[in-house]
């Protein structure tokens, strides 16, 4: 006898036959998630209804917490707790009718042994299909197998008949025809400075400015420096608690000069006196110091881009930081000097700023940044959230939704944006957006992602079209009408289509003056991509540069 603790392994818990088991993750606020429960139990039981008119039982895999008022998975560690009782081999169903922190039930589906479907239903209000898109990037970078669906309230014939299928069969696929992968190495000039511009970046190589990785469990917009080091590209990782102490340092005087320079560009500012409800010129002032202390910071370190996690770090310390966000991210913006006033610093050019540090946006925004300068064009770019969308006119017009701020020039300039309080559900200090209608335009997508351990990119052409002034104002009142909105019809790519390949709730977009312009761009940049080694797809309808 050695005396040893030798603990107890439970034994695994038994699936009941015919049954699905599920589970709902949720935020990690607690506001959000008693807001957003009553939806969320909606969508429960529209999903239990078509479940059992197919002949199957659902038991939910964790009780609702009276006390909490909702029924959400809201840590990792509850999360985990979750998993240990249920049934490893049972088909089990994520569903999702709000955003999600991922991480809250990846260490459970990554141990799962049995048949994973993600459900989410199609809805601008509370964004489960922005949840389901970022969990099933994650699982795709863990090598997890799953299937995804998503309907508005699983009644549809095209929703059941996709539910039958994985209930029968334990997989669900979908058409994703549009996907190509790039030919060979191509040619042309297009393709000649793609190939200079790779070759350059990782001789000289760049450094992107992490302010706490991992923002909102988004374990997918991690890129691990392996993957990230051989295109040239590293880590500067950074502390948000630094980037508070230099706000510190900086003075009224010059937080005032921001506001001066941003009033006189015609940005307007929707303030009121209520700090709790209303964008407040003290907030406004936070704001400005954040934006002179960032790019400070990246200039101290030597940055080529930076990303701010914010939440969770900064919401209960400072206002947000999306106003600063913006600024950084267009070539037009207020100047901000060296510590002595010796040096403007990033004079002239967008220092690019990727959102809720995701690491996927912050390598697509630095290769466009490059070859958009290089060809002349506005390097102006933005990630959005993938939101929702809905037919208008006889074409399927997404609804693109970054959850705060673009550059000025995609609205038209600063006279075409405003600035509002940001929701105090998500930020309870406040702080102002740079929001407006993104102008009609083309534009390059893309995304950057991890999948089978390699870098991926999917590229593909759309137009940002404009709408009249009353379906604008739905789709803002349908999702969250603080935040900057781009109508986009997406070339070549069926709505499901769309949601049945992409890896991310994120998606990079740029604008060219003209279609040749941005076809030429486009295969610049997916030139650019393949030979720094990514694994470039194009998607949907893609003009060739030569007949641009």
């Amino acid at each position: 006898m050695t005396g040893y603790a030798i603990p107890d392994v439970p034994a695994p818990a038994s699936a009941e036959p015919q049954t699905v088991y599920t589970v709902a993750s949720g935020d990690l606020r607690l506001s959000a998630n008693v807001t957003c429960w009553p939806t969320q139990r909606k969508l429960e039981q529209d999903f239990e209804a078509a479940v059992e008119a197919l002949g199957w039982s659902v038991r939910r895999g964790h009780p609702v917490d009276q006390e909490a008022g909702h029924g959400f998975i809201d840590s990792q560690r509850a999360g985990i707790e979750v998993f240990k009782r249920l049934p490893a081999d049972a088909p089990l169903v994520v569903v999702e009718a709000v955003w999600q922190y991922s991480h809250h039930v990846l260490p459970g589906l990554r141990t799962h042994r049995g048949p994973i479907l993600l459900v989410a239903n199609w809805s601008g209000e509370f964004p489960g299909l922005v949840g389901l898109l970022n969990l099933t990037a994650s699982l795709t970078k863990a090598g997890v197998r799953h299937s995804v669906l998503w309907s508005e309230d699983f009644t549809d014939d095209w929703a059941r008949e996709g539910l039958r299928t994985w209930l029968e069969s334990g997989e669900l696929t979908h058409d994703t025809s549009h996907v190509r992968d790039r030919d060979g190495a191509g040619g042309g000039p297009e393709a000649d400075l793609g190939r200079a511009l790779a070759a350059h970046l990782q001789h000289e190589k760049a450094i992107i400015g992490v302010f706490d990785e991992g923002c909102m469990g988004m374990y997918n917009a991690i890129i691990d420096d392996e993957l990230l080091n051989p295109l040239g590209i590293y880590k500067e990782r950074l502390s948000q608690s630094a980037l508070v102490a230099e706000m510190g340092r900086v003075g009224d005087d010059e937080a005032h000069a921001v506001r001066s320079w941003l009033d006189d560009a015609g940005l307007t500012f929707d303030t009121g006196t209520d700090e709790a409800t209303e964008l407040t010129d003290a907030q406004i002032l936070s704001q400005c110091k954040m934006y002179v202390a960032a790019v400070r910071m990246a200039d101290d370190f030597g940055l080529d881009a930076v990303g701010i996690q914010y939440q969770q770090g900064l919401k209960d310390v400072v206002p947000a930081s999306d106003l600063v966000e913006g600024l950084l991210n267009n070539a037009e913006r207020p100047p901000v000097r060296s510590r002595d006033g010796s040096r403007e610093l990033y004079p002239g050019v967008p220092l690019p700023h990727f959102n809720e540090v995701d690491e996927g946006a912050a390598v697509d925004a630095l290769v466009t940044n490059r070859v958009w300068t290089a060809m002349g064009l506005d390097p102006a770019t933005t990630l959005h959230d993938v939101r929702w969308g809905a037919e208008h006119d006889g074409r399927f017009v997404w609804v693109f939704e970054i959850s705060g701020s673009v550059p000025a020039s995609h609205n038209g300039g600063y006279d075409k944006s405003w600035s509002t309080r940001q929701p105090p559900m998500f930020f309870p200090l406040g702080g102002g957006t740079l929001s407006g209608v993104s102008k009609p335009g083309p534009v390059v997508w893309s995304r950057v992602f991890v999948m089978d351990g390699a870098l991926h990119v999917d590229l593909g052409r759309a137009t940002a079209v404009e709408l009249p002034e009353e379906e604008t104002r739905r789709r803002l009142e349908a999702t969250t009408p603080q935040w900057p909105i781009m109508h986009a019809v997406i070339h070549g790519v069926t709505r499901d289509q769309f949601m049945a390949r992409h890896k991310a709730n994120h998606l990079n977009v740029a604008y060219a003056p003209d279609d040749a312009t941005a076809d030429r761009a486009l295969h610049a940049k997916a030139a650019m991509f393949a030979a720094l080694g990514v694994q470039v797809h194009l998607c949907g309808d893609v003009g060739s540069p030569a007949a641009a």
